[in-house]
């Protein structure tokens, strides 16, 4: 596997010279996060961040995330026009010679949690979803704002698009993605890039908006569907796992020679429909993190592979999520686990 790391740029506090630091650390995972959704990113945008990631030693390993515009998921009659846009990015991004972009389906909002800086016994802190603040949560009301949302829309265009998807159930958001995929994938076919859909997150209808990437069942539908090897998954442990009926062993197994790019994370269910984020340890989570290391390891997976959320310890400040130190704990973690896989598969003992 190809252990990597997300950054987000030169204003990340987390430089590229301290995760440098952190062992058997290979791959960036990063975006460019000021082009508006559904722009085509320029060549040479693209290659300004390639290059300061390779001048500092390391491979930029998958594109985390292109947007997808939101008219494109609704499925409105100008969707073609963006969707044209997303396949001159890829082609631009196969030109720089980068071949794997992860993205998601998720209407209006990405990953959503109801606290940002919830505390754990150990005196860190982490992200946390409990399902019944979420349903008292006004999404308009700008009382929760969080990293990966776009709040570049204004409240009355927000409120439009919102009440546009009260009409569009998940069989119809289904058959969009499938749209999408039918236009792009041909084009990530000639261009040799690997696309690799998040799931949601949480993998449930939040807000009242549809989500359709959240099952074993979803993700077999999305890549017969569509059937390419250019067509894949990002899994992700802690959004799939979020949902205890989730086996996250049988979605790999769905999914196995699919799988483009990985997120781990660890997550304790503290409830129906509520979690919190912990250590990357299995015994500190819900998540049996060393099943999972190894059923990778069993199918062949060898792409890139990052830390996903980590607590905020030793009072470090930051980004909710994407601080420095326990992500590189859970680096340390998850290379124990391959390492200790891939030594006895070769007969050690």
């Amino acid at each position: 596997m190809e252990m990597s790391f997300r950054w987000y740029g030169m204003d990340d506090p987390v430089t590229l010279d301290k995760i440098k630091q952190i062992p058997g650390m290979t791959g960036i995972v990063s975006a460019i996060y000021d082009i508006p959704v559904g722009d085509v990113w320029p060549y040479e945008r693209i290659m300004e961040l390639k290059t300061i990631i390779e001048e500092s030693g390391f491979k930029l390993s998958i594109i985390e995330s292109v947007p997808v515009h939101e008219d494109i998921k609704m499925g409105l009659d100008n969707r073609d026009k963006w969707i044209k846009n997303y396949q001159e990015t890829i082609r631009n991004l196969s030109k720089a010679g980068i071949n794997k972009v992860c993205y998601n389906f998720m209407p209006v909002f990405d990953w959503t949690r109801s606290q940002l800086d919830a505390p754990l016994a150990d005196g860190s802190n982490s992200l946390l979803y409990d399902e019944e603040k979420v349903k008292n949560i006004d999404p308009l009301s700008g009382e929760l704002t969080l990293p990966g949302w776009d709040i570049s829309y204004q409240a009355s265009e927000l409120r439009n698009i919102i009440d546009a998807y009260q009409d569009i159930s998940e069989k119809k958001l289904m058959e969009n993605l499938i749209y999408f995929l039918q236009e792009v994938i041909p084009v990530a076919e000639e261009e040799d890039v690997y696309l690799a859909i998040h799931p949601d997150d949480p993998p449930w209808s939040i807000f009242g908006l549809p989500r359709v990437v959240k099952d074993k069942e979803s993700v077999e539908y999305i890549l017969e569907t569509v059937h390419s090897i250019h067509n894949g998954i990002t899994f992700c442990t802690g959004s799939y796992g979020a949902n205890p009926e989730n086996n996250l062993l049988d979605i790999i197994e769905v999914a196995k020679n699919r799988i483009h790019f990985v997120h781990a994370r660890n997550i304790k269910w503290i409830g129906k429909k509520s979690f919190q984020e912990t250590s990357h340890l299995a015994r500190d989570g819900s998540i049996d993190m060393v099943g999972v290391i190894s059923k990778l390891i069993e199918i062949g997976f060898h792409g890139p592979i990052r830390p996903d959320h980590g607590r905020m310890i030793w009072g470090e400040e930051g980004r909710p999520g994407y601080g420095l130190y326990d992500r590189a704990l859970g680096v340390t973690y998850l290379n124990g686990i391959i390492d200790t896989v891939k030594y006895r598969q070769e007969g050690n003992k």
